[in-house]
């Protein structure tokens, strides 16, 4: 014999009415723990518990607030430079950065300047030098020497006389 007749309450239905049941039992079970007693010290035990979870988690967020103020962790994370304080220096801040970028010009503008001021300082002890040589070879040539060259050209030859010859007075 097969069961053919129609039953108008579906499976999800069923399901939902089986589970307001035992959800009714529960309530009855636990109506009957605290009208007898049981229930006052779970019920305090959780309070407790409850109370100290909610110490440790403002423990806990009272550390991490600490932590965050700090200046290190305000300079690693950037948050200071949102923190009231820092606002109101930022003009400050500015002034000073324009301040250290123009030393940085300016030393390298000195550098520059000094580099140059080098090589025309080489250039001139160079020029210098030159001119020493110069004068060095136009004094070696002296008149004695000229004379001497400019006979030995022409084919004559000068000679220092031997003996010392002096001079007449009249």
């Amino acid at each position: 014999m097969t069961n053919d007749e129609f039953n108008p309450i579906t499976e999800e239905e069923l399901q939902a009415q089986r589970e307001s049941e035992e959800l009714d039992r529960r309530i009855r079970r636990m109506v009957v723990r605290v009208q007898s007693g049981e229930a006052d010290e779970e019920i305090a035990e959780d309070r407790r518990l409850e109370e100290e979870e909610r110490a440790q988690a403002e423990e806990e967020e009272r550390k991490e607030r600490k932590r965050r103020s700090g200046w290190r962790w305000q300079i690693f994370s950037g948050t200071i430079l949102t923190s009231r304080g820092m606002a109101d220096n930022y003009r400050y801040f500015a002034a000073i950065a324009v301040m250290c970028f123009i030393s940085i010009v300016v030393m390298f503008a000195a550098l520059y300047a000094d580099l140059r001021y080098s090589r025309a300082e080489q250039d001139v002890q160079l020029l210098r030098e030159r001119s020493i040589r110069l004068q060095e070879q136009l004094h070696r040539r002296t008149t004695h020497q000229a004379i001497r060259d400019s006979l030995a050209a022409r084919g004559i030859d000068l000679r220092d006389p031997r003996q010392k010859t002096s001079v007449l007075e009249e």
